[in-house]
């Protein structure tokens, strides 16, 4: 990297791990096809990229895959530098388009299969997509969501049933209780994936030419409950790089490693490492098209991955579940946990569990954001600081700035976390003004990516992630971080799961209000909450009492599974506003 070097001191934990890595030149297609190539010279290479329940893709089968769609891509007028809008499960149709679009040097935008129809024309419309490609259970929405759009899009339709083995894919859609409309079959918008693939057989070459390792490779779209989404331009060194920093990082062999690819495409933590960094390191990706508590215990059981990657509530759900029972997980090589903060208490549950089930691991909880695809730090294995996030992979550098101001401040003081990468995207689509408002050159002349996320370093290099600049609670003046009551409330050993957020006080501004969803078995008392309050007493201050506590079933979750606590916020101010109204 071309830089003034700042300071590093998370080097002296780092071992056998390098400071600094060499990065493929060229494009995500060229990386996997290298890794491979490698690895067959090795000793001859069986594993497959991936596989759906039970159904093996090997790696060659993988590229004529890529090859087939990426003609049927050009058949239908896709070009070098189109994009392409994928809204997928982890299927196998979704991860071949991937890769078929980067191989043409198009672009594919990942976006979630739930969007609503106004969020899907949005996407479509910013990105400019020629094409969407839609499992056959939303394609109804994707036109829904195109009627207004003022030029052509071409709808591609898969079916996961044609990727599931015999017998699955003759009973998959006996059990599919919403059944699919069927495919219009004169409409020149809407192409069936048989159809379009064999559109493809008219196109006899490919392109020679691949795309740079600075061309943009995929577009993913910044997360949040609130505000317009933005497009995020992540290129193919961003992926690339990640890949290659997650397993120097990992703290062991990628060699015929498995990956549980639970995290979904259109999440940069999925996406990135639950495919691309198993990809690109000829591992093998073990696609679950969707998570549900009732088949995660099974899946686990029965495919036994050597690596799990989640955001907290799926480690949550993890403990919830009664299928792991008896269940020896000493298959298991890492743990990791991002896209949200990973409680102290819960990281606490989940090594027990952990522990209990034989696996030699315990949780690693990771940090980054979409801004740099993914994790950029990572807890050490072999060392491990209470409330940590990690020390920065090789090649990125943290820098904790007063928010003002944007100068480094002091070890153990809070500020913004900054971070300096080879995976920091190449800017918002179309946004010249928030992308310069987040890739900030600081005065040690390095352009460093602003998170909006506070934190903290330690000497040693350890970065602690307190909250959102924007996800605080202000009592009476004073600064309340809404995870440090969720860290007291989840010590309980009857609580599952907290959100705290801060709803309107006429006094103090505001109070705090906690969501406590409890343990399955134990009903909510008086005395439970009770205990709750004595406990918080005892740990933080009085302007973080919780003022009120209510017991939920269970907390409503974004997209991408993280707590909606902007939800949890906005029900409380109708509540608010409905009693003002009242009086």
């Amino acid at each position: 990297m071309n830089m003034n070097t700042p300071k590093a001191p998370w080097f002296k934990y780092f071992g056998d791990i390098p400071k600094t890595l060499e990065y493929p030149e060229g494009s995500m297609y060229e990386a996997i096809k290298y890794a491979y190539d490698n690895h067959l010279n090795e000793n001859g290479y069986k594993n497959p990229a991936y596989e759906l329940q039970g159904k093996k893709t090997s790696y060659p089968e993988f590229f004529n895959k890529i090859d087939r769609i990426a003609r049927a891509f050009q058949a239908i007028g896709i070009e070098k530098g189109d994009c392409v809008t994928i809204c997928m499960p982890n299927a196998p149709q979704g991860i071949d388009a991937f890769y078929a679009l980067n191989r043409i040097s198009a672009v594919p935008a990942m976006i979630h299969p739930l969007s609503a129809p106004g969020e899907i024309k949005f996407y479509v419309t910013h990105t400019h997509s020629k094409a969407v490609l839609v499992l056959d259970l939303f394609y109804e929405k994707v036109l829904d969501a195109l009627k207004d759009v003022d030029y052509e899009v071409k709808v591609i339709v898969a079916h996961i049933k044609d990727e599931l083995p015999f017998p699955l894919n003759m009973l998959y859609p006996l059990t599919v209780k919403d059944k699919p409309a069927p495919i219009p079959k004169d409409s020149k918008k809407i192409i069936d994936w048989k159809e379009f693939l064999a559109g493809g057989k008219t196109i006899k070459e490919l392109p020679t030419e691949f795309p740079k390792k600075d061309d943009t490779a995929v577009i993913l779209f910044s997360g949040g409950t609130t505000g317009t989404s933005k497009g995020i331009e992540l290129t193919n060194l961003n992926m690339n790089a990640l890949g290659y920093e997650v397993a120097a990082g990992a703290g062991f062999s990628m060699k015929d490693l498995r990956m549980f690819s639970v995290m979904p495409l259109f999440h940069g933590f999925g996406l990135g490492v639950g495919i691309h960094t198993a990809l690109v390191n000829a591992a093998t990706c073990i696609l679950i098209p969707q998570f549900t508590i009732k088949t995660y215990a099974k899946d686990v059981k029965k495919y036994k991955p050597n690596v799990i990657v989640g955001v907290p509530t799926l480690f949550e759900a993890l403990l919830r579940s009664d299928g792991f029972d008896g269940a020896d997980l000493s298959f298991l090589k890492g743990v990791f946990c991002g896209g949200d903060s990973l409680s102290i208490e819960l990281k606490k549950k989940v090594d027990t569990f952990l522990k209990e089930h034989n696996a030699p691991v315990q949780i690693r909880e990771g940090y980054g954001t979409t801004e740099c695809v993914t994790a950029s730090c990572l807890t050490p294995h072999d060392f491990f600081r209470e409330g940590s996030i990690g020390i920065p992979f090789p090649d990125n550098y943290y820098q904790i700035v007063d928010p003002n101001t944007d100068k480094e401040v002091p070890y153990g003081t809070e500020g913004e976390i900054c971070i300096m990468s080879p995976t920091v995207m190449k800017g918002y689509l179309n946004n010249k003004a928030e992308t310069a408002s987040t890739l900030r050159t600081h005065e040690d002349g390095n352009v460093w990516l602003h998170t909006g996320d506070l934190g903290v370093m330690d000497e040693d290099g350890f970065i602690y992630y307190k909250q959102r600049l924007k996800r605080l609670i202000i009592v009476s003046g004073v600064n309340v971080y809404p995870s440090q009551v969720e860290n007291t409330i989840d010590a309980h050993p009857d609580v599952l799961l907290s959100c705290a957020i801060g709803i309107p006080d006429p006094y103090k501004m505001h109070k705090v209000k906690a969501f406590v969803v409890l343990r399955p078995g134990v009903e909510p008392s008086d005395k439970i909450k009770e205990e709750i309050l004595e406990h918080c007493r005892q740990n933080i201050s009085r302007y973080a009492m919780p003022r009120e506590i209510e017991f939920r079933n269970e907390l409503p979750k974004t997209l991408v599974g993280k707590v909606a606590y902007r939800q949890l916020e906005e029900e409380e101010e109708a509540k608010a506003k409905a009693a003002a109204e009242a009086e």
